[in-house]
């Protein structure tokens, strides 16, 4: 029987941090996101929503609890590659994690970081601020009061959609996770905990399209990419499926 969503404080989370151990794990994400679908998860959507993307538009785009900022990354290079003006804000409230997405970002001007708490957005940001809004690997951190409070502020703050991007809670999930941070494998510590931990805060299908519902986001499609990984997308009129 499948048990319930279950959170556990993950050690990336504590504002205590050891910086090295954080950059370890910050890094083992952007690997896990690379190689297992997260960024080209993301990269497909925005693709086929950019193919009636005016030329002479930029798209704005909301990275919410952006961590090392690895997806923004990766949307600026394919902008640039496609010749697509792009605006990508990330977010993100952990201090010394903004400051690791710095670090990793350098300096490239489609990329803004911001510090902001993802519950309190309205208040840094007016409706509409943005075209799209991605959030990856993070409404699995929050209780489910505060998931429906995140997306019904990012599905405010665009005008044309909205990405959620995270883990499926489940038997394969479970099983993956372990053999992917088996000790041996050169996972850091903290990384193999929050893994482990994450996948017991995921989301089933059911859980996820309820979400969904009670937002009253329009147009939701969902995706399954192999044992662990899903996205939900939600699209306005006008903006491709």
């Amino acid at each position: 029987m499948l048990t319930q969503r279950h959170l556990v404080p993950e050690l990336m989370d504590d504002p205590d941090v050891d910086e090295a151990e954080l950059a370890r794990s910050l890094q083992f994400i952007r690997r896990f996101n690379q190689r297992l679908g997260g960024t080209s998860a993301v990269l497909a959507h925005l693709r086929n929503w950019a193919k009636s993307w005016p030329s002479d538009k930029t798209m704005r785009i909301l990275d919410v609890g952006t961590g090392s900022a690895d997806i923004p990354l990766a949307i600026a290079s394919w902008a640039q590659r496609s010749k697509i003006n792009v605006q990508i804000t990330g977010v993100d409230v952990h201090a010394k994690t903004l400051a690791a997405a710095r670090a990793f970002v350098g300096d490239i001007p489609d990329i803004t970081l911001e510090q902001a708490d993802a519950l309190k957005l309205m208040d840094h940001y007016q409706p509409g601020s943005f075209d799209y809004a991605h959030a990856g690997l993070f409404l699995h951190h929050l209780e489910d009061v505060d998931v429906l409070t995140t997306l019904r502020i990012m599905d405010r703050l665009t005008t044309h959609g909205l990405i959620w991007n995270d883990l499926i809670r489940g038997f394969w999930a479970r099983i993956g996770v372990r053999l992917l941070t088996l000790p041996g494998t050169g996972i850091p510590a903290m990384a193999r905990h929050d893994a482990r931990v994450s996948v017991e805060a995921g989301f089933t299908r059911e859980e996820v399209m309820k979400f969904a519902t009670r937002v009253g986001l329009p147009a939701v499609a969902y995706r399954q990419y192999n044992f662990h990984r899903f996205t939900l997308t939600s699209t306005k009129p006008g903006t491709p499926k």
